[in-house]
């Protein structure tokens, strides 16, 4: 047997074990860090393929260590990573494996995303004495809320990585089809509040007032000239206001406006002059109207960048697998995100 048909028939193997974690960590859904139980299995079953197991990482992260059986001193490691946490939505779906937990819900797929690296790390244990470098097996949490990856980090679990490969489930695909693409593919995600101070008073005398829901309309429209008028067509990103909240009454001009919203963008610099030019136009808007604005920045995601070598290891890998005509390496890989 071929290596390819027999790592297909591994595959196919452990088909019925993949679906039946999916379906039971779908039915348990944890919020950010708090993947206790999901963190517990994920553990288990790392030890018992015999890999060294960290777990407590950034409270509820755990990390695998397969050491390749021809692996030599400076042998490289790869990095691949899942995340576990689930969201606060309540399941409607009326499925056998429909979640047990009022609120949360796996509507991303990381109950997907760990059950397949726990699959992976199944496989590749089995090629052990094969491998010629090592493998760590990073179990997420809290990718959901910013938060998980950065103390995962900081705990040193990239220390010694010489890549990293993950993958997200997307169901504008097909299965069997795979996208994949270098450079810039998720943008950055940063949140964004900016409240209004205005002088209140009586809707029907509002030259005695600052009305703030006004300067917060001119505040979005101008925002919206940071994208269509200061943002090259070739270096897209995105602001949108989400939320607007004012007022008491209809006939009463508030005190204050409060907006939320994101901004994302795809590069370093780009994201760094559209924060700042937000802070100045909101301010200066606020200003000119006879109003002010106070601007908080809560600072998300940076921007996701696939490394081009490594880019490339894993199309080829796909192509292998699926088929030129199966891998997409086209421009609508990219995502501003969730």
């Amino acid at each position: 047997m071929s290596e390819p048909d027999r790592l297909k028939s591994n595959i196919d193997e452990l088909v019925p074990d993949i679906v039946a974690m999916r379906r039971d960590l779908h039915e348990h859904p944890e919020l950010a860090f708090e993947e206790v139980r999901t963190s517990g299995i994920v553990a288990q079953r790392l030890r018992t393929l015999g890999l060294e197991v960290q777990t407590g990482i950034a409270k509820t992260g755990v990390v695998g260590l397969l050491k390749g059986g021809a692996s030599k001193p400076g042998a490289k490691t790869i990095a691949i990573r899942a995340d576990m946490d689930a969201l606060p939505i309540h399941e409607l779906n009326e499925i056998d494996y429909r979640s047990t937990v009022d609120g949360k819900m796996h509507a991303c797929g990381h109950d997907g995303h760990t059950s397949i690296l726990l699959a992976v790390a199944d496989i590749l244990t089995k090629r052990r004495d094969d491998l010629a470098g090592n493998i760590k097996f990073v179990f997420q949490p809290a990718e959901e809320r910013v938060g998980g990856a950065e103390p995962m980090v900081k705990a040193g679990t990239m220390q010694g990585v010489d890549g990293i490969i993950g993958l997200h489930l997307i169901s504008d695909y097909p299965l069997g089809r795979v996208g994949v693409r270098s450079g810039p593919v998720f943008a950055s995600a940063d949140r964004i509040t900016l409240t209004v101070h205005g002088k209140g008073g009586h809707a029907a005398m509002p030259e005695t007032t600052v009305d703030p829901i006004v300067i917060a309309a001119y505040i979005v429209t101008a925002l919206q000239t940071l994208i269509s008028r200061e943002t090259s067509p070739f270096s897209p990103a995105v602001i949108t206001i989400g939320q607007i909240s004012a007022g008491t009454a209809f006939n009463i001009i508030p005190e204050t406006a409060v907006m939320y919203g994101t901004m994302r963008s795809f590069t370093k610099e780009h994201r760094e002059k559209l924060l700042r030019r937000i802070r100045e136009v909101a301010t200066g808007v606020a200003s000119a109207m006879g109003g002010s604005c106070d601007v908080e920045i809560i600072d998300g995601c940076p921007p996701c960048v696939n490394d081009e070598a490594m880019t490339e290891l894993v199309r080829s890998a796909a192509v292998a697998s699926v088929g030129e005509q199966d891998v997409d390496t086209s421009e609508a890989v990219m995502s501003t995100g969730s």
